[in-house]
C-alpha cells in the first residue's frame, strides 16, 4: 500500500534527491600522495577535450548530462570564462579525471564537476584530487566552497564530500528528462538506475 508520502514520477523522467554541501573555512588535510603513474595537470580546456573527459568521467557510468545539453557556444562560453579553473589526472598518457571549479560567484566557489574513470577509483586518486580542489578554491579570496550530488551519482559521494569537510546544509528533488530516452546518451548509460517509459 502507498502512503501519501509517495509522488508518481512520470515514464520517461529521472527523480533525484539532490544534497547541498559547503565549508566555510579549509579544513586540515591529510597528506596524500599520488598514485604511481599518475599526474595532475591544470588545463585550459578546448571543445573537443571536455566533452571527451566529461562523458568518460560522468556521463557513461553516472548519467551527467546537463553540459551534453549545451550547443558549443554556450558551453565554450564557460570553458574560456577566466573565473573557470580546470583541472585533471593522467596516467598512461591519458586523461581520467575532471575537476571543475567556479569561481564566477564573488566570494565563493562551486565544485562544479568532480570526478574519476574507473582506472583510477579505489587508487587514492580521488582523496588526492579533492585535496587540491579544497586547496585551490582557498587559494583565492573566498567565504565559501560549495557543491550539490545526487542519488544517481556514486552511492559514496555524499559520505566521501563529508569526510572532504563539507557539510550538508539543504535537500531538494530534481525531475528530469531521462537522457538514455531522449538519444543524449546510449541507453547502457547509467546501468545503476533503471529505464522507466
Amino acid at each position: 500500500m502507498l502512503s501519501d508520502g509517495f509522488h508518481d514520477v512520470p515514464d520517461g523522467k529521472l527523480a533525484m534527491v539532490v544534497t547541498h554541501l559547503e565549508m566555510r573555512t579549509a579544513p586540515p588535510l591529510r597528506d596524500v600522495s599520488l598514485p604511481d603513474g599518475v599526474t595532475l595537470r591544470n588545463v585550459t580546456p578546448t571543445l573537443e577535450w571536455y566533452r571527451d573527459i566529461f562523458n568518460r568521467v560522468g556521463a557513461h557510468d553516472w548519467l551527467w548530462f546537463s553540459r551534453l545539453q549545451m550547443s558549443d557556444a554556450k558551453l565554450n562560453a564557460i570553458l574560456t570564462n577566466p573565473d573557470m579553473a580546470y583541472y585533471t589526472l593522467s596516467k598512461d598518457g591519458q586523461d581520467e579525471a575532471l575537476l571543475e571549479l567556479d569561481f564566477r560567484q564573488a566570494g565563493e566557489c562551486e565544485l562544479a564537476y568532480f570526478g574519476l574513470t574507473s582506472k583510477l577509483i579505489g587508487a587514492g586518486a580521488g582523496r588526492y584530487l579533492m585535496n587540491q580542489a579544497i586547496t585551490a578554491a582557498w587559494s583565492r579570496d573566498i567565504t565559501r566552497f560549495h557543491l550539490h550530488t545526487c542519488t544517481i551519482d556514486s552511492p559514496q559521494a555524499v559520505a566521501f564530500y563529508i569526510r572532504s569537510g563539507f557539510t550538508p546544509y539543504r535537500r531538494q528533488i530534481e525531475v528530469a528528462d531521462d537522457p538514455r530516452l531522449t538519444g543524449m546518451l546510449g541507453r547502457d548509460a547509467g546501468p545503476h538506475v533503471p529505464i522507466i517509459g
